[in-house]
C-alpha cells in the first residue's frame, strides 16, 4: 500500500471489495441461519400441536375402546396404545430438538443439562460434564450457536462416533466462554466434513467464535468452541 499511487489504489479497491464481499457473506449466512432457526420452531410447533394433539386424542379413543372389547381384543389394543405412546414420546422429543425451549426460560447451562439427560437416556453412551455456574450474560445469539454446537457434537458422537463415553465441559475464562466436547469413538479419520461441520462453522463465525474439529490422542474426536465475550472479542 506504500507503492507508487496507481499500486496503492489498487490494493485499497481491492480490500474494499474483500470487505464488502465478508460482510455481504456474513449477512447472508445470518439470514440463511435465522430463516433455519424459525422453520425449526414452526415445524416444532406443528408437531406439537398438530401430531402431538392428534395422538394424545388417539390414545384417549383406544383407551374407550379397550374398555367395552372382549379380553383377547383388549390385549391387543393394549400393545396398540403402548406403540402410540412410544411415538407421542418420540414427536416430543423431536419438537424438544427442533426448539429448545429450555435454552429460552432457563438459559444455556439448564439446556445443557437437558440435552446430556437426553443423550444418555436415548443411547449407551455415558456423558460426564463440567458446566460453569459463573457465565456471564452472553445474549440470545451466542446462547444459541453454543448449544447448536453441543447438539450437533453429541449428535455426531451418538450417530457416527461409535463412542462410549463422552465429554462435555463449559467454561468462563478470561474474556472467552469454552465449549468442549470431547468422545472417545473412532474419531473422524480422513473423512470429509458433513453438513453438520459446516454448519457449526457457519455459526460460530456469526458471533466472532473460533471452532475447531479434530481428532484427540487417543483417537477420539474433540470440537472446542471459544466466544469471545463483550469487549474481549478477537482472535483466541
Amino acid at each position: 500500500a506504500a507503492g507508487p499511487g496507481g499500486t496503492a489504489e489498487l490494493i485499497r479497491a481491492f480490500n474494499a471489495m474483500i470487505d464488502r464481499l465478508e460482510a455481504e457473506r456474513a449477512a447472508s449466512a445470518a439470514a440463511a441461519l435465522s430463516a433455519q432457526e424459525a422453520e425449526r420452531r414452526r415445524v416444532s410447533q406443528e408437531l406439537h400441536d398438530e401430531v402431538g394433539q392428534t395422538l394424545t386424542a388417539m390414545l384417549l379413543e383406544l383407551k374407550q375402546v379397550a374398555r367395552h372389547a372382549p379380553e383377547p381384543i383388549r390385549a391387543q389394543l393394549a400393545q396398540v396404545q403402548e406403540t402410540t405412546r412410544d411415538s407421542l414420546d418420540e414427536i416430543r422429543r423431536i419438537a424438544r430438538r427442533l426448539r429448545p425451549g429450555v435454552l429460552e426460560e432457563l438459559g444455556l447451562v439448564s439446556a445443557l443439562k437437558a440435552l446430556t439427560s437426553e443423550v444418555t437416556g436415548h443411547s449407551d453412551l455415558t456423558v460426564e460434564q463440567h458446566l460453569a455456574a459463573d457465565l456471564p450474560v452472553l445474549g440470545r445469539e451466542p446462547e444459541l450457536v453454543i448449544y447448536r454446537v453441543a447438539q450437533e457434537a453429541l449428535t455426531n458422537t451418538v450417530r457416527h462416533g461409535k463412542a462410549t463415553a463422552v465429554e462435555v465441559n463449559l467454561e468462563h475464562r478470561g474474556g472467552f466462554v469454552r465449549l468442549h466436547v470431547r468422545d472417545d469413538g473412532r474419531g473422524i479419520g480422513g473423512a470429509p466434513e458433513g453438513a453438520g461441520i459446516r454448519g457449526m462453522r457457519e455459526r460460530a463465525l456469526l458471533i466472532g467464535a473460533h471452532l475447531s474439529v479434530g481428532a484427540t490422542s487417543g483417537g477420539g474426536t474433540e470440537v472446542r468452541l471459544t466466544v469471545p465475550v463483550g469487549e474481549a472479542g478477537g482472535r483466541p
